[in-house]
């Protein structure tokens, strides 16, 4: 099992990033892994998404949503082939600080399976989610400040 975390504290409440987060959906530019992603996150359901698998070609993968927190968290897992080929946890968690007027995002991948020594880079997967939580701090800081 391999993991990668990344934490960013953000000026804005978790409802402003919570919104922000969401928006992964109509703007993909916000995750640098995946493509495209539909459909509203809804436990148990499944995202249709395209996303780089082993960083040069794009695979479809099409991750279930697991756990569904408004303003709190979200977690979806994916499976590239059979199970315990790839599998990967994607998680981000919203902690409210300093009375809950800033946030504290967490975001962890967390992968196993006998292709993970081929196909998991961790300081890509590292330094796109550094991209990403900039991004979603740039955007919720924004929102607050406007």
């Amino acid at each position: 099992m391999n993991q990668v975390e990344v934490f960013e504290e953000i000026d804005a409440p978790p409802t402003v990033v919570w919104e922000v987060l969401l928006e992964f959906s109509n703007d993909p530019a916000l995750n640098p892994f995946v493509r495209s992603v539909a459909d509203v996150p809804v436990v148990g359901e499944r995202l249709r998404s395209r996303t780089p698998s082993s960083g040069t070609r794009p695979g479809a993968i099409q991750p279930e949503m697991v756990a569904v927190e408004e303003n709190r968290r979200l977690v979806r897992f994916g499976r590239l082939f059979l199970p315990f080929t790839f599998d990967g946890y994607h998680e981000f968690h919203l902690e409210p600080i300093d009375g809950g007027s800033r946030t504290r995002l967490l975001q962890r991948e967390t992968v196993r399976g006998a292709l993970v020594p081929l196909l998991f880079d961790e300081r890509r997967f590292e330094r796109g989610f550094r991209e990403m939580n900039e991004t979603i701090k740039e955007r919720a800081e924004a929102r607050v400040a406007a």
